[in-house]
C-alpha cells in the first residue's frame, strides 16, 4: 500500500489527470466528492478516490454498524490445513488488510501462500534513497520481517508475480494466466475489495474474484483503502456481505509491530522531503481490533 502523493504520473495515459503511479495511482489533486462531475473522476476507480486525511479512526470506531456485523471465526469457518492464498497488490497490503487473519490462519494450521502482485517499486518517485531497483529488493524484505513478527513466516510461502507497480489494470490477462499456475482446487482466496479505491487494489480484487467465481472457490475481499475514502454506512460498500474478524489484544499488537517493519513506507524521504507514505492517521485507522471482509457464500 502506498499513500497519496503530489507527484505527476509518469504514465502517459494518466499524465493529464494529475494521478500518480507511485503505487496509489492518485494524487492530492484527485476529487473525493462522489457527487462530483464524472470528468473529475479517476478513469479506473471513479469516485472512490483517495486524498487528504480521509475518514477518521473515531468515526469508524463509533459506528454501530461495525458492531452489528456477523463475525468470522477462522477455527470454525476454515478447515484446518486448507490452503489460503492472500493477494497483496504491494508488499505491506497483506499486513495492513490481513495481519490479524494471517495470525489466526497460522494458529489454525492453514498453509498460507502470500502473492505479491507487484513489488511496490514506484512508491517513491524521484527518490535517491528509494529508487525502484532498491525498492524491488527492500519491500519484499520488509514483508518477510513483518511475517516473522506475526509468527507466520514458517507457514507462509511467498510468490512474486512481478507485475508493474501502478499498472496492474493493464496486465489483467497476464495476471489471470499466472493465477492458473498458482491456485489449486479448494484454495481459499483473500484479496483486496474489488472497489477498494486504489487502481492496483481494484485490479487485483477483480481478477482474483472473477477467477474464484469461475472455479467455485471461496473468496474473501479485505477492506484496505476503503477505510480512507468511505464513510460509515457508505452505499458504495456492500455491507450486507461484510463480516468482521475480531482480533485479540496480542494479535493487534503484533500487527502494529509488523506494520513498523515497513521502514520505507513509514519514514520521511530525506532525499525528496516527502512525508511518510503511510501517515500516522493511516496506520491508526488500519490498526483496529477488527478486520472486515466481504464474502458471499457459494450458492
Amino acid at each position: 500500500m502506498a499513500t497519496v502523493t503530489n507527484s505527476m504520473s509518469k504514465n502517459p495515459a494518466w499524465s493529464d489527470l494529475t494521478f500518480s503511479d507511485n503505487g496509489t495511482g492518485i494524487s492530492t489533486n484527485a476529487v473525493t466528492d462522489h457527487t462530483a462531475a464524472p470528468e473529475h473522476h479517476h478513469p479506473i476507480v471513479g469516485d472512490r478516490v483517495i486524498e487528504g486525511d480521509g475518514t477518521s479512526q473515531n468515526a469508524w470506531q463509533n459506528w454501530q454498524g461495525l458492531q452489528d456485523l456477523p463475525r468470522l471465526h477462522i477455527a470454525q469457518d476454515f478447515l484446518p490445513h486448507q490452503r489460503v492464498c492472500v493477494f497483496a497488490p504491494h508488499p505491506d497490503d497483506e499486513i495492513l488488510g490481513c495481519g490479524g487473519m494471517l495470525q489466526q490462519l497460522a494458529a489454525n494450521g492453514n498453509p498460507i501462500v502470500l502473492v505479491h502482485v507487484t513489488n511496490g517499486t514506484q512508491s517513491h518517485p524521484n527518490s535517491q534513497i528509494y529508487p525502484p531497483h532498491t525498492l524491488d529488493i527492500i519491500r519484499p524484505q520488509e514483508s518477510l520481517a513483518a511475517l516473522d513478527i506475526l509468527g507466520v513466516a514458517i507457514q507462509t510461502t511467498t510468490v512474486s508475480l512481478d507485475l508493474p507497480d501502478g499498472d496492474v489494470f493493464a496486465q489483467q490477462a497476464q495476471f489471470n494466466e499466472k493465477l492458473a499456475a498458482i491456485i489449486q482446487p479448494d484454495d481459499i482466496l483473500v484479496t483486496p475489495f474489488i472497489h477498494d479505491g486504489h487502481p492496483d487494489h481494484e485490479a487485483t480484487g477483480q481478477v482474483v474474484a472473477a477467477f474464484a467465481k469461475q472455479h467455485n472457490l471461496a473468496c474473501y475481499q479485505a477492506l484496505i483503502w476503503a477505510w480512507h475514502w468511505a464513510k460509515p454506512d457508505d452505499s458504495r460498500i456492500p455491507w450486507h456481505s461484510a463480516i468482521r474478524l475480531d482480533l485479540t489484544a496480542e494479535q493487534l499488537q503484533r500487527k502494529t509491530q509488523a506494520i513498523a517493519c515497513f521502514t520505507s513506507q513509514i519514514t520521511v524521504d530525506e532525499s525528496t522531503g516527502n512525508s511518510p507514505i503511510l501517515s500516522a492517521q493511516t496506520i491508526a485507522r488500519i490498526s483496529q481490533i477488527w478486520e472486515v471482509y466481504l464474502y458471499e457464500p457459494h450458492l
